[in-house]
Formats: C-alpha cells, sequence, structure tokens
C-alpha cells in the first residue's frame, strides 16, 4: 500500500505553508477522526480557507477530498482505528447497535462454516500427534487462549512464537501427523506470506483462522476459516473469533470425551496439590 496520509504529511511537512501545516497539525492530531470531517470542518476548525485545504490534499497526492475520504476508509479496512461514526447516540441505543453488530458477525461467521469441513478440523485437532498455534500480534491472545483451552482436553500442544524468541526452531520438524493452527488477522506481521508459503510447503496439515483480508491465502492451507471483525467504530471486535474457538475446543472435547475428561481430572487434582487457584 502507498505512504497513508499521516506519513505524506510527516515527509512533506517542512516544504508547506503555515497555513498547511495548521491543516496538516490538526489531521495528525485527529488521525483517528479523519474519516468523518468533511473539507468544510477542517476549514472552520484550523481557521483556515477551503481553497488551503484542497491545496494541502493536492500536495499531498490527493486529486480531491473524496480521495481523502476513500483513502482514510481504505485504512480502516486494513485494520488502522479510524472513527467512522460519530453521530451522537445514547448508551441504549450504541449497546444495541453494538448487540446487531456482534450478531451479524457471528451470523457470517457461522454460515461461512461447512459442516462437514468443521468435522474434519476436529478429527484433525483431535489425532494430531502435535498441535502449534502460531499468531502474532493482534492474533497472539488468540493463539493464546486457543492454547490454554486446547491443554485442557488434550497434551502436545504449544504456542509459537514464546515471548522475544524466533519462529524457526518451533516449526523445524514438523510432520504430516501435525496440525499448525495459523492466526492471520489484518495488519498482519511483514513475515507472514513467507510464512504460510513454508507451512503450504512442510506436510503437516494448516488450519488458517483469520478475517477476509487473509482469505488469498485460504488456498494454500488444508482449512479456512473467516470470522469477521466488524465493529461499530475505530477498533476492531474479535468477538466472533473468540466464539469459533470455543466452539472448536467443545467441538473436540466431545470428539474425545473419555480422555478429555480424563485429563481435566488430573489437571483439577494438579490445581489442588500445587494450590494454584483460589477457592
Amino acid at each position: 500500500m502507498s505512504p497513508h496520509i499521516g506519513q505524506r504529511i510527516s515527509a512533506r511537512y517542512g516544504e508547506l505553508s503555515a497555513q498547511e501545516q495548521r491543516v496538516a497539525s490538526f489531521i495528525l492530531d485527529h488521525f483517528d477522526d479523519l474519516a468523518v470531517y468533511s473539507a468544510a470542518d477542517l476549514a472552520r476548525l484550523t481557521g483556515v480557507s477551503k481553497s488551503t485545504v484542497s491545496r494541502l490534499f493536492r500536495r499531498l497526492g490527493f486529486e480531491s477530498f473524496q480521495a481523502v475520504k476513500r483513502h482514510a476508509r481504505q485504512l480502516r479496512s486494513l485494520g488502522m482505528p479510524l472513527v467512522t461514526d460519530t453521530e451522537a447516540v445514547g448508551a441504549s441505543e450504541r449497546f444495541k447497535r453494538h448487540f446487531e453488530r456482534e450478531q451479524e458477525n457471528l451470523r457470517r461467521l457461522l454460515a461461512s462454516v461447512e459442516p462437514g469441513a468443521f468435522e474434519a478440523i476436529l478429527q484433525a485437532l483431535d489425532r494430531a500427534r502435535r498441535v502449534v498455534l502460531v499468531g502474532f500480534r493482534n492474533s497472539y491472545p488468540l493463539a493464546l487462549h486457543f492454547r490454554q483451552q486446547l491443554v485442557q482436553a488434550r497434551d502436545h500442544v504449544s504456542l509459537a512464537p514464546q515471548p522475544n524468541q524466533s519462529l524457526a526452531e518451533e516449526l523445524a520438524g514438523l510432520e504430516k501427523e501435525d496440525l499448525v493452527v495459523l492466526f492471520g488477522f489484518r495488519r498482519r506481521h511483514r513475515m507472514f506470506d513467507a510464512l504460510v508459503e513454508e507451512l503450504a510447503a512442510m506436510p503437516c496439515r494448516l488450519l488458517l483462522i483469520g478475517d477476509a483480508t487473509a482469505a488469498s491465502h485460504a488456498g494454500q492451507a488444508d482449512w479456512w476459516l473467516e470470522c469477521p471483525l466488524d465493529s461499530i467504530s475505530a477498533f476492531d471486535s474479535y468477538a466472533s473469533a473468540m466464539s469459533l474457538i470455543n466452539l472448536l475446543v467443545n467441538g473436540l472435547l466431545h470428539q474425545r470425551l473419555g480422555q478429555g475428561r480424563a485429563r481435566i481430572d488430573a489437571i483439577s487434582e494438579l490445581y489442588q496439590e500445587l494450590d494454584e487457584l483460589a477457592p
């Protein structure tokens, strides 16, 4: 992607006139609100003319303010936290909108999952010699949570990369009996594309979980599960991803109910013996 507007301003700030700098500084200070301002708003709030605002955007490589708005929406679609709705609403209305959006995300997720593929994923989680969960940045907490749930039902589940550690040694030696679960939510690590290619070339099986921006990698994975992240404003919602994890681990537990219950009992006994958990 070409440099976003904030990067363009930083690169050319010294070339701008004093009035243009006022507008540019305002944009940098209110970057997450950019998608909801109009050119007239920017002129009024910075005390300059609309022509100054237009001239600034042309200097930054945008043919019109509409191009700036499209640019801002594109940034939001790629995961940059930009406010897209500043309509003043009460708490009840905001809760309602949030609830409806979360419901829609979950509906879209479940509608996209084929029952046959889901059962095959459960079989892979059950029978794999080793399960490796991989996540970077916002995907890391999801991988961590998935690992914490899976180890209740089965052993030989690992998380990669470990904090301040590299990844290669965790993936070396993977065989066809192993399963890698790779989380790939937007604003991914720079090495993500190369990692998918390497995993696809390995004999292990690959489950890829991500949002729509990772769909281009679906063909390289054995299974692809898409989790919508849409929210009512700036920050992505990972509720559908957490719900999917819950669905998978519960499915796995029922897949291996006897073994799973025995492991849960053993873990509970160790909790008590080590006095790890508060009553």
